[in-house]
């Protein structure tokens, strides 16, 4: 397969000239396992390892490869890995904050086009959980899809929708059944030759067997939900790139039960964009919806013309992004002084040997 069918364009063409290494190919990261790669090149696809110089520089796990990026490496001889030299300008990244109490950022997926979050129709689905998913995919520079998957186990499809075409305006929604093949069809549209597609949601919803019918055989495993609890299995352990027969590409991911938002807090912007146009008539142009007078917002809820349960979605994920905001100043300061006092021990190592 060529690099095309991966969708390498003229504009990764010219991002390739511009950072050109020497002796480096171009080449896509397809999947990841425990810090080796696996790349798609012209000559097919081989194992990569990062060179010690990239891995050097990286001051965060965000500086280093993900699946979807465009590499330049430098190819393996006599059977050794090839080398990853340099990570070519992204035009798009999901991420999301490292798990955990580390403040850093970690890159579910590089270089997408749009993001499929897919839930299934059954006690999987939480609407403030997709409100949070189409948050961060506005933010990573693609588009959201929502895929509402097992739509042959309810009849309230319908309505389930309606329901939450009020909370993600201007985000298209499908509900889709691989068993039954409901609504398949309707995903061609975005199955088109070089587009990069991302899948996101929980363990159990149904991403790998949407890729399996899609490619039209098995290609990732797949297991059923526990019937104690409805919830997933993780059948997926890593991020891999599917190329499709109809030349899209469909990037899987590990459910994930933690998705801790990353980025400022204008990024609620697109996603609570009716929250924004209300806010437009408030008093105050930095109302903050809470106590000030004249809020249109705080009358909106009052009225019944935007529920409760958005604006107090809308609040709760505002908080916790002013949260990690305050926490990134902190990492920075820190990380400021450390650079400071390295600068002044290396001073004083010159002046003394000088």
């Amino acid at each position: 397969m060529s690099l095309l069918e991966y969708g390498w364009s003229e504009a990764w063409s010219e991002r390739y000239i511009s950072v050109q290494t020497k002796h480096g190919i171009p080449a896509r990261v397809i999947s990841e396992h425990r810090n080796l790669f696996w790349i798609h090149t012209d000559d097919g696809d081989f194992p990569a390892k990062i060179s010690g110089r990239l891995e050097h520089h990286a001051t965060s796990a965000a500086h280093l490869p993900a699946v979807g990026d465009w590499v330049v490496v430098k190819p393996g001889q006599d059977g050794a890995k090839a080398t990853i030299q340099t990570i070519l300008p992204r035009h798009s990244k999901f991420s999301r904050k490292t798990p955990g109490k580390i403040t850093d950022e970690q890159i579910i997926a590089a270089n997408i086009d749009s993001v499929w979050v897919v839930s299934s129709l059954d006690a999987n689905l939480n609407p403030a959980r997709l409100e949070r998913y189409v948050t961060l995919v506005w933010e990573s520079g693609a588009s959201p899809v929502i895929i509402l998957a097992k739509a042959d186990l309810t009849v309230e499809s319908d309505a389930i929708i309606a329901d939450l075409m009020q909370r993600v305006a201007g985000v298209p929604i499908h509900a889709v059944s691989a068993l039954s093949a409901t609504g398949m069809t309707e995903l061609s549209q975005y199955l088109t030759p070089g587009r990069t597609i991302a899948l996101l949601g929980s363990s159990g919803v149904g991403k790998s067997t949407l890729i399996n019918h899609l490619a039209g055989k098995e290609l990732l495993r797949t297991a059923s939900v526990r019937e104690k609890d409805g919830k997933g299995r993780h059948t997926t352990t890593h991020r891999e790139l599917v190329l499709l027969p109809s030349g899209g590409l469909l990037l899987d991911t590990p459910g994930m039960r933690e998705l801790q938002l990353w980025g400022a807090e204008d990024v609620l912007d697109k996603g609570f964009s009716d929250i924004e146009a209300i806010a437009t008539s408030c008093r105050f142009n930095d109302c903050t919806h809470e106590s000030e007078p004249g809020c249109a917002v705080r009358d909106a809820v009052e009225s019944g013309e935007l529920s409760q349960e958005r604006m107090g979605n809308f609040k709760k994920l505002r908080q916790e992004l002013q949260h990690l905001e305050r926490k990134q100043d902190v990492r920075a300061s820190i990380k400021e002084k450390q650079r400071m006092k390295q600068f002044s021990q290396m001073q004083k190592r010159f002046k003394y040997n000088k």
